[in-house]
């Protein structure tokens, strides 16, 4: 089932962000510093407020946040001048990828992307290129200790989400993203707490592999998001159950 090994794959990149909580705090940071600049009110500018509500779902100290918010609204003046902007292009065996970055110099930045496609038989694409097979999405991960799937089918009906996914472990309420908000309020309401929830781009289609070139995708993915400047990246990449177990065991 593609939803399922989807959220599974949502679970992997957690527990290796979880074992880089210094290199997390930095990207979360810079996340919010962008977010900032269009004011630091998180109760005015929503686009702060997931910023904030994903750095606290990842336990970021609150002195870093509000940090990260005064260089965003401009009261540290001697915070570096950052920008976000968005690379695309394919991994090895024609994945598409989209990589989302912020940076404080963006010819650093696309030549250390152009480097590592480079090196697996990738290549950096036009902007367009490949956007266009992507849908932009609102999600929110919810433990599934101490809730039921009822309970938050419920919620995401009425918020007007798309879909409740249940895994062993979480579950994913996804919808557009004109019902974020929607969606946030509710779940705060009734004093259900997530443990990860943002925007994110899902592929329309994606692209089945073998296991090997699955895990040569896969160690692209991985050093394009060991680099300082890249915040994710997003693929059309379908990971198997296969090839999650074999993943999980290189990390227990």
């Amino acid at each position: 089932m593609a939803g399922h090994s989807k959220w599974a794959n949502i679970k992997h990149q957690k527990k290796k962000e979880d074992k880089r909580r210094g290199k997390l705090f930095t990207k979360l940071s810079r996340e919010i510093e962008i977010a900032a600049r269009e004011g630091g009110d998180p109760e005015v500018n929503f686009n702060l407020r997931i910023a904030i509500d994903r750095a606290k779902d990842a336990n970021m100290p609150n002195d870093n946040i509000e940090r990260a918010i005064k260089r965003g609204t401009g009261e540290d003046r001697d915070a570096s001048e950052m920008e976000q902007i968005h690379y695309e292009g394919y991994a090895p065996h024609g994945v598409a990828l989209i990589i989302k970055t912020i940076t404080d110099n963006r010819n650093r930045t696309v030549a250390d992307i152009r480097h590592i496609l480079s090196k697996y038989g990738g290549n950096m694409g036009q902007g367009g290129s490949v956007a266009w097979q992507f849908t932009r999405k609102s999600f929110f991960v919810i433990p599934a200790d101490g809730h039921d799937y009822n309970t938050l089918f419920k919620v995401g009906l009425e918020s007007g989400a798309e879909d409740v996914i249940e895994d062993e472990e979480y579950f994913e309420i996804v919808g557009s993203v004109d019902v974020f908000k929607e969606i946030h309020d509710s779940l705060k309401e009734k004093g259900i707490k997530t443990e990860n929830s943002g925007l994110r781009m899902d592929p329309d289609q994606e692209i089945d592999l073998d296991l090997e070139k699955t895990f040569q995708v896969m160690k692209v993915i991985e050093e394009l998001e060991d680099l300082d400047d890249v915040q994710i990246v997003y693929s059309n990449l379908r990971v198997s159950d296969q090839v999650l177990e074999e993943l999980e065991k290189e990390h227990v």
